[in-house]
């Protein structure tokens, strides 16, 4: 297919007009599936996005155009093998090192001790970042735990971190970064933390310290399921920026299983734009966004 341009200043750019683009009926199919499966709401709106992360899959498949691959999808019986790449190239996986830091601060300064005053059989903290994405939050709460750590010496910790996106989950357990994206962590958690490569071809590059991904483990979970095959003693859940994509029906009933995976007395962290979705009876808000269960 030739691709006609038009002048713009100096520059040249596509005339958008000419590209492949999914036909509204099978944007519609492809929007309710994601919906079906994920939860994730894709408005039209969202269709020029979602038509350049899909011409990657339609490649990869052989596929001539974005008609092909819709119809290699839902009518030639393709949807079996390729579900978990399509989901993995539609989900949005914004996240950032510290992003939100008042709820780290919070864990720091106040859950850990009321977490540890609670009688237990033995004094592990279970921490659950169950929308994980690449990992920047999980490896995060890791390095503000190994703090504490280092003051109380009377507790260990284990951080699960569960995604719906393979290709996410594989960052996070490699732990491998560019280093910029550590910019917003402290420069003392940095140091201690966050290795630089060694290697001449590998620099620009850091990974998260041999200590910190020993307590951590990554799991592939879909929100949408009816059951989460995890503890029920969890002490903390941090579950940000990822409700406000689900329908209001969808929001509660996540936020319900979660809150069933809870200890008494444990804490449910939403996003800053994401405290009215938390309506369970039987937690109760103690700071922005953070829900502690009865």
């Amino acid at each position: 297919m030739q691709l006609q341009t038009a002048r713009v200043g100096a520059r040249f750019v596509p005339d958008v007009s000419t590209l492949d683009q999914i036909a509204p009926e099978d944007f519609t199919r492809l929007a309710s599936l994601v919906t079906r499966q994920t939860g994730i709401k894709l408005p039209p709106a969202k269709r020029l996005m979602i038509e350049g992360r899909l011409r990657k899959r339609m490649r990869a498949v052989n596929k001539p155009n974005l008609t092909a691959y819709c119809r290699f999808l839902f009518d030639e019986g393709g949807l079996d093998s390729e579900i978990t790449h399509l989901i993995d190239v539609v989900t949005t996986n914004k996240t950032d090192f510290f992003r939100e830091p008042e709820h780290l601060h919070f864990m720091e300064n106040h859950m850990v001790d009321a977490l540890l005053a609670q009688p237990r059989r033995r004094p592990l903290l279970k921490v659950w970042s169950a929308a994980s994405s690449n990992g920047a939050e999980a490896w995060s709460i890791a390095m503000v735990l190994e703090d504490v750590l280092r003051r109380r010496r009377d507790f260990s910790y284990a951080i699960l971190g569960t995604d719906i996106s393979t290709i996410v989950l594989a960052q996070a357990r490699r732990a491998i970064y560019p280093a910029e994206v550590m910019d917003p962590v402290p420069r003392d958690k940095r140091q201690r933390y966050v290795m630089d490569s060694r290697t001449p071809e590998l620099r620009g590059e850091v990974r998260i310290v041999p200590e910190l991904r020993r307590c951590a483990r990554f799991d592939r979970m879909n929100l949408m399921d009816t059951n989460y095959p995890y503890d029920r003693d969890v002490d903390i859940i941090f579950l940000r920026n990822v409700l406000i994509y689900f329908e209001k029906a969808d929001q509660e009933a996540v936020v319900s299983r979660l809150v069933g995976h809870l200890r008494p007395g444990g804490y449910l962290v939403v996003g800053h734009s994401e405290s009215m979705v938390v309506v369970e009876a039987n937690v109760r808000q103690v700071g922005p966004t953070i829900f502690q269960k009865s």
